[in-house]
C-alpha cells in the first residue's frame, strides 16, 4: 500500500528493521519478528509494540523507504502485510521510477519528484477507494491491519475502530476494536499472547452499555450465550451508538427486510460508513421527532432564538431544515416545537444584519422570526429555493406569481376559517369515496338541545379554539407544554380527526400527495388477494356495536381503507387489529384523511406491528417490562416472571387499548398516542398496573390476574363524553355489572403523565433497539429448535451436533447475503414460510458448505460430483436445498451403514443427479413466498411424506455403461490422500474386473452364439485397465514431488480415457448392473468395507468448518 510520504529517522530503527533490499534511492525492510525465525525476544517486543502503537511503521511487517546518497533523512513511501506485497510495489519503483531519476540533477529534484509521484497514486487509488473519512490516511493505516489480522474477504467494509480494552476472564487485554458492515472484531498481542475475536452483527443478542465495580462503565455484547466486555474507550457513546447501528442494520437487512426495503440510502453493504451511519441516525431521530415523511432528510442544523409571540420572549433551540421542511424545537425546557412545510412560505424577508435575523412568512397571514443565526444570509437563500423548488409548476414562473397565489389562499382562509385546519389542495374524490366522518353522519350534534356533556364540549372546543388564536391553527401551530395538558384533558369530538392528522403528520402526507388514494381505492377494489380474503372476513367483527358498522356506509369505508392499504404496502397486506383502528379512525376523521392515519400508524409510529411476526409489538412489550423494573419494583417482587403481563399487554399495544376499553374512553387514549407516540401507551399501562397494585400482588395465578384487570377496564368510563348510549360501550363484549369503582379515563390520563411523564421518548427509542436485537434472535431461536426437532427425528445427529450444523448452514446462508445487494438467499428467506423453508441454499452456497464438511474429501467446490449431490437431495427440484435435505444426505456419508453410503453414491450417478442440462445450470422453479401461500399444496405434499415408503435396493434401477465409469472414478476420488490409498484403488479395480466378468458371462448364457473374439478383452479388461493406470500414475506422482500432484479428478479422468480407447467396439454390446451385483461385490473387499464403515469424528469437522467458513472468498 503507497503511503504519504513522511519523514522518518532510521538510526533509531536499526533494531526493529532488517534490511532486505537496498539500492540508490530505495531501501526494503522487513520487520523483526515477522518472516523467518521470528526474531527470539526482540520480535516478541516488537509484536507487542505493533498492536498496542498506534503507526504505520509499527504495524506493517514490510516496509519501502526513499532515499538520497548524499542525505540523510529516509522517507516511507509504501508498506506491506506480505512480502509479495511489498516485492511488486518495488519492482514497480524499479520498472517505472529507476530510469527516470537519472535525469534529475539535485537530490531535492529527486525527492519531490518521488514524493509527488507516490501522492499522485494514492490520489489515483483514492477515487475508486471506498474510504471517505475524515483521516483517509490514519484510515488506510487501520484497514492495512484489520485485512491482515482477521483474513477476512476483500470485500468486508470496515467503517470504523477504537483503541479499548477487553476482558478476558477478570484481565483486560489493551488492543484495537474494529466496527466493519458485518463483523465485531478486536485484537490484541502482548508479549507473545495473542487475542482475536470475531463476532457477526447478526449474532448478537444483547448490546448495551453497563458498569461494575471493575469497570467504570463497558460496553457488554452477549453473543452465542458468551458475554463480552469492552472498556477505556476514549469515546465511548460514540463506539456504542456505531455498533447500536451497525447491529441494527444488520438486523434489518438479514431478517427484517420489510423494514430495510423502506431504506435505500443503506441498501448497498460496500456503501456504508461511519460519517452515512450518522447521517442516517439524525435523520431518523428528526422525523421521528417531528413526525415527518420517511423520504426527508436532515440537511442542515443552525442555532437561532425564535421569537414566541404568545410568551414574548426568545426561546434558545434548532432549526432542523430537510427537503421539504422547516422546523424548529427549543431547546430550554419549553418543550416548543413547530413544523413548518415549505409549501407553507409564502416569502423569506430581508435579512437583519445587526441582529442576524431573519423572518419566514407563511400562509394566514403568520410570521416567525429566528435571530441569531450564524449563518442566516445562506439559510434565507436555501429557504428561498426550496420554495421554488416545491411550488408547483403552474406557480413557479415568477415570485410575484407565487405571492399573487398565497394572497388569495390568505384572503380565503380569512372569509372561510373552517378551512384552515386542513390546508391542503386535493382532487375532487370520486363520489365512492366518503367525504365525511361518521360519528357526523351517525351522531350529529344536537345544537338547540345542549345538555350538560354537551355544555362541556362547547367548553372544550372554546379552549381550543382559545389556542388557536395563540399558537396557530393547522400545519404550521406551536406545539408546547399548554397544548399537551389540553390533549390530557381530552380532545373535542369536533375536532378529533384535524388534531389526529396534525398530530401524526398525515395532513403533511395528504397535501403532498392529492387524489392518490382515490386512484388507489380504483385500482385495488375488485382484485382478489389473500389480503383481502382476510378483511372479508373480518369487517363485520370491526366494533360490530356501533351503529357506522351495522350499515352498508361504514362497512363499504372500512373495507376501501383496508383494501388501499393492502394494495399500497403488500409487504404488509392486513393484518389482524389493523380493522379495530381503522373503524375508530373512520369515525373521526374523513375517509381520505383515515387512509393517511393509518399510514401514519402502520410505517411510522408503530414499526414493524402490523406484519407476519409483529415484531415492532414485541419489542415494546419487553420495552413495557423494562419499564416495569425501574418503576414498579414491588410487583416486580411478587411476579418475578414478567412475560406474564407481555401476554396480556399484546392487545394492549396493538389496538392503543380499543380493543379492551369502552370506545368513548379508549378514543381518549387514541389522542394522547397522536400526540407523545408509543410514550403514551407505555405510561398508561404502568398506570393500569400501578392502580391495581395491590389485587395484582395479592392474585393466586395468572387467571386471577387477568380477570382483575378485565374488570378493571369494564369500570373505566369517560364522565364527559356526548355520545348516546347506543354508542357507548360499544367495543367491549363483557357489559356485566359489577361492583368495581368507576375510574374517569381522563383521570388515569392525568395520573399517568404525572406519575410516569419524565419517561423520554429518546429512552424510549434506545431501549427499543436494544430489545429488537434480542426479541429477533429469540425468534430466530425458536425457528432454530423447531427445525432441530423436526430434523432429529429423521438423523442420527445429536442434539449439540445439528444446531452447529444449523448455524453453519444459517451463517453460509448470509455469507452471500453480506457483501450483495440483492443476493438470491435474501431475497428467498421468507419468515412466513415453513419453518424448514425460511434459510435455503442455492447450489453455490450448498458446494462451498459441503466441501468443507463430507467426510472423504471427494468433492470440491469445482467438481461436477457437488451438483449430482446437489440435484440428489433438492427433492422437489426447485433449486434450493433446505436444512431437512442437507442433514439426511451428511447423515447417511457420516452415520450410515455401508449400505447406505453405497446406496448414496451410487444414487448420484443415476438419473435426476446425473442427467443434467447441458449448459449445467440449476433449473429454478417459480418464486416461492409470494402472494397467495398454496395450502393445499403444502397438504398434499405432507400426505406425500407421510404415505412414502421406505427405499429397498430392489427400486433402484441399473447403472449403465457411462455411469459406471463414472462410479468407479467416483471411488478412486474418494480413496484420494487416504493412507491405504494403493490397497483400496487395487480393491475397486477387483471389484470392477469381477463385475465385468459376470457380466460377460452372463451375456454369454442369454446369447445363441459367442461373441466376436475381439470384444472379449475390451470388455474383461477395460475398467481394471483403467484402475490400475490411475493408481500407478498416483504412485508416480507421490514419488516425484517436484511435480504437480494429480488430482481425483485428472485420475479418474485418464482411466475414462484409457477405457474409451480400450474398447471402441464396446458400444455395439451394452452392458449394465444392478445395485445387487455392485453391493455384492464390494462386500467382498474388506479394505473397502472398513473404509466405508471407519467413524467420522463430526465435532472435529464441525470446529474446521467454523474455522474454514469465514476465511473462504466472498461469493458475488
Amino acid at each position: 500500500m503507497w503511503l504519504k510520504p513522511e519523514e522518518i529517522l532510521l538510526k533509531n530503527a536499526f533494531k526493529l528493521w532488517v534490511t532486505e533490499k537496498d539500492n540508490e534511492y530505495f531501501v526494503l525492510q522487513r520487520r523483526r519478528g515477522y518472516g523467518e525465525g521470528g526474531g527470539g525476544l526482540t520480535g516478541l517486543l516488537v509484536g507487542t509494540l505493533d498492536t498496542v502503537l498506534d503507526s504505520t511503521s509499527k504495524v506493517a511487517p514490510f516496509r519501502i523507504l526513499h532515499h538520497t546518497p548524499d542525505s540523510q533523512v529516509y522517507w516511507s513511501i509504501a508498506c506491506g502485510v506480505t512480502k509479495e506485497e511489498i516485492v511488486q510495489h518495488w519492482d514497480w519503483l524499479q520498472q517505472n521510477i529507476m530510469r527516470t531519476l537519472s535525469v534529475f540533477d539535485s537530490s531535492e529534484d529527486i525527492t519531490s519528484f518521488v514524493q509527488g509521484k507516490i501522492r499522485g497514486l494514492i490520489a489515483e487509488e483514492g477515487k475508486t477507494s471506498l474510504v471517505l473519512e475524515e483521516d483517509p490516511e490514519k484510515f488506510r493505516e487501520a484497514l492495512l491491519r484489520f485485512e491482515k489480522w482477521f483474513e477476512l474477504p476483500p470485500e468486508e467494509k470496515l467503517v470504523t475502530y477504537y483503541s479499548c480494552s477487553y476482558w478476558k476472564g477478570k484481565v483486560p487485554c489493551q488492543g484495537w476494536l474494529y466496527l466493519s458492515t458485518n463483523f465485531l472484531c478486536f485484537y490484541s498481542y502482548l508479549l507473545g499472547s495473542e487475542v482475536k475475536l470475531v463476532i457477526s452483527w447478526d449474532e448478537v443478542w444483547r448490546l448495551e452499555k453497563t458498569s461494575n465495580v471493575l469497570l467504570t462503565e463497558s460496553i457488554h455484547v452477549l453473543a452465542h450465550g458468551e458475554d463480552h466486555y469492552f472498556s477505556m474507550l476514549l469515546h465511548l457513546n460514540e463506539t456504542f451508538v456505531i455498533m447500536e447501528q451497525l447491529a441494527d442494520y444488520s438486523i434489518k437487512r438479514l431478517f427484517d427486510k420489510e423494514a430495510f426495503q423502506r431504506e435505500p440510502a443503506l441498501s448497498d453493504p460496500l456503501q456504508i460508513t461511519k460519517r452515512g451511519l450518522e447521517a442516517h441516525a439524525k435523520s431518523d431521530q428528526f422525523r421521528t421527532f417531528f413526525r415527518l415523511p420517511k423520504e426527508e432528510n436532515l440537511l442542515e442544523v443552525h442555532e437561532s432564538f425564535l421569537w414566541v409571540p404568545f410568551s414574548h420572549y426568545n426561546t434558545l433551540g434548532k432549526i432542523c431544515l430537510s427537503e421539504n421542511y422547516l422546523c424548529f424545537a427549543s431547546q430550554d425546557g419549553s418543550q416548543c416545537h413547530v413544523i413548518i412545510p415549505m409549501r407553507e412560505v409564502v416569502n423569506v424577508e430581508k435579512p437583519d444584519s445587526s441582529s442576524r435575523a431573519l423572518t419566514v412568512c407563511v400562509r394566514g397571514k403568520r410570521a416567525l422570526r429566528f435571530s441569531e443565526v450564524r449563518d442566516y444570509q445562506r439559510l434565507a437563500n436555501t429557504i428561498r429555493s426550496r420554495c421554488g423548488i416545491s411550488a408547483s409548476p403552474q406557480h413557479s414562473a415568477s415570485s410575484e406569481a407565487i405571492r399573487g397565489e398565497c394572497q388569495s389562499l390568505i384572503n380565503h382562509f380569512e372569509d372561510n376559517p373552517e378551512d384552515v385546519t386542513l390546508m391542503v389542495g386535493q382532487k375532487d374524490s370520486s363520489k365512492a369515496v366518503s367525504t365525511e366522518a361518521l360519528m357526523t353522519v351517525f351522531h350529529p350534534q344536537d345544537v338547540e338541545n345542549l345538555d350538560p356533556k354537551m355544555l362541556k364540549e362547547k367548553m372544550k372546543e372554546q379552549s381550543w379554539n382559545i389556542h388557536f388564536s395563540e399558537y396557530g391553527r393547522g400545519t404550521s401551530m406551536f406545539f408546547t407544554r399548554k397544548t399537551r395538558d389540553l390533549i390530557v384533558r381530552g380532545v373535542p369530538e369536533a375536532l378529533r380527526g384535524e388534531l389526529w392528522m396534525l398530530f401524526s403528520g398525515a395532513v403533511n402526507d395528504m397535501a403532498t400527495h392529492p387524489g392518490y388514494y382515490t386512484e388507489l381505492v380504483e385500482q385495488s377494489l375488485g382484485t382478489s388477494t389473500l389480503a383481502t380474503d382476510e378483511i372479508e372476513r373480518d369487517l363485520h367483527r370491526s366494533l360490530p356495536e356501533h351503529p357506522a358498522f351495522q350499515s352498508d356506509t361504514g362497512i363499504s369505508a372500512l373495507r376501501r381503507v383496508l383494501t388501499a392499504y393492502a394494495y399500497r404496502n403488500p409487504k404488509i397486506g392486513y393484518c389482524q387489529a389493523m380493522n379495530i383502528l381503522t373503524s375508530v379512525l373512520l369515525l373521526y376523521a374523513k375517509e381520505e384523511e383515515a387512509f393517511w392515519l393509518l399510514v401514519a400508524v402502520c410505517e411510522r409510529m408503530l414499526p414493524d406491528y402490523f406484519n407476519r411476526r409483529i415484531i415492532g409489538a414485541l419489542v415494546d412489550q419487553a420495552v413495557f417490562e423494562d419499564l416495569i423494573r425501574e418503576n414498579l419494583p414491588q410487583l416486580v417482587e411478587h411476579m418475578t416472571d414478567l412475560s406474564f403481563f407481555s401476554s396480556v399487554s399484546l392487545s394492549w399495544f396493538l389496538t392503543l387499548f380499543i380493543s379492551v376499553l369502552p370506545i368513548e374512553s379508549a378514543v381518549n387514549v387514541v389522542d394522547c398516542f397522536f400526540y407523545d407516540g408509543i410514550k403514551a401507551i407505555l405510561q398508561l399501562g404502568l398506570a393500569v398496573l400501578d392502580y391495581n397494585m395491590e389485587a395484582l400482588i395479592s392474585c393466586h395465578d395468572d387467571a386471577e390476574a387477568v380477570t382483575i384487570l378485565n374488570k378493571f377496564f369494564d369500570s373505566v368510563t369517560n364522565k364527559d363524553s356526548p355520545l348516546p348510549p347506543t354508542v357507548q360501550q360499544a367495543s367491549v363484549g363483557n357489559n356485566d355489572k359489577t361492583s368495581h369503582l368507576k375510574v374517569d379515563i381522563s383521570e388515569l390520563i392525568r395520573e399517568a403523565y404525572e406519575k410516569y411523564g419524565n419517561i423520554r421518548s429518546e429512552e424510549v427509542e434506545s431501549s427499543r433497539k436494544r430489545n429488537k436485537l434480542y426479541v429477533i434472535q429469540t425468534l430466530e431461536d425458536t425457528t432454530k429448535q423447531n427445525v432441530i426437532r423436526v430434523v432429529s427425528q429423521e438423523v442420527r445427529f445429536t442434539a449439540a451436533q445439528l444446531d452447529e450444523l444449523y448455524n453453519l448452514f444459517k451463517r453460509q446462508h448470509f455469507r452471500s447475503c453480506y457483501w450483495t445487494m440483492k443476493s438470491p438467499a435474501l431475497l428467498h428467506h421468507d419468515p412466513s414460510l415453513a419453518y424448514l423453508e425460511q434459510y435455503q441454499l442455492g447450489f453455490q452456497q450448498f458446494s462451498v458448505l459441503f466441501s468443507l464438511l463430507e467426510p472423504w474429501a471427494f468433492c470440491s467446490t469445482k467438481s461436477p460430483l457437488s451438483l449430482w449431490i446437489f440435484r440428489l437431495i433438492d427433492e422437489n427440484q426447485d433449486g434450493l436445498v433446505n436444512f431437512k435435505e442437507f442433514c439426511c444426505a451428511l447423515d447417511t456419508l457420516y452415520n450410515g451403514s455401508f449400505t447406505n453410503k453405497l446406496k448414496f453414491l451410487f444414487k448420484l450417478h443415476l438419473p435426476p443427479a446425473f442427467d443434467l442440462p447441458a449448459d449445467g445450470v440449476i433449473r429454478k422453479s417459480p418464486e416461492r413466498g409470494r402472494g397467495k401461500v398454496d395450502l393445499q399444496a403444502y397438504l398434499k405434499q405432507w400426505q406425500n411424506e407421510i404415505l412414502k415408503k421406505e427405499e429397498t435396493i430392489k427400486d433402484l434401477p441399473r447403472i449403465d455403461q457411462t455411469q459406471f465409469i463414472q462410479f468407479s472414478k467416483t471411488l478412486y476420488n474418494t480413496f484420494h490422500g487416504d493412507p491405504e490409498e494403493e490397497s483400496l484403488y487395487r480393491a475397486v479395480a477387483h471389484v470392477t474386473s469381477l463385475l465385468l466378468r459376470m457380466e460377460e458371462v452372463g451375456r454369454r448364457l442369454q446369447e445363441p452364439s459367442s461373441p466376436p473374439e475381439s470384444t472379449k478383452p475390451a470388455s474383461t479388461a477395460d475398467i481394471p485397465a483403467a484402475a490400475a493406470a490411475a493408481v500407478e500414475e498416483e504412485e508416480e506422482d507421490e514419488s516425484s514431488p517436484k511435480e504437480a500432484p494429480t488430482t481425483p479428478e485428472s485420475s479418474a479422468t485418464t482411466g475414462s480415457h484409457d477405457s474409451q480407447d480400450a474398447g471402441p467396439d464396446l458400444t455395439e454390446t451394452e452392458w449394465s448392473f444392478s445395485f445387487e451385483q455392485v453391493l455384492a461385490s464390494l462386500l467382498n473387499e474388506p479394505a473397502l468395507v472398513s473404509f466405508f464403515e471407519r467413524p467420522v469424528d463430526v465435532h472435529a469437522k464441525l470446529e474446521q468448518a467454523k474455522v474454514a467458513q469465514l476465511k473462504l472468498k466472498a461469493n458475488k
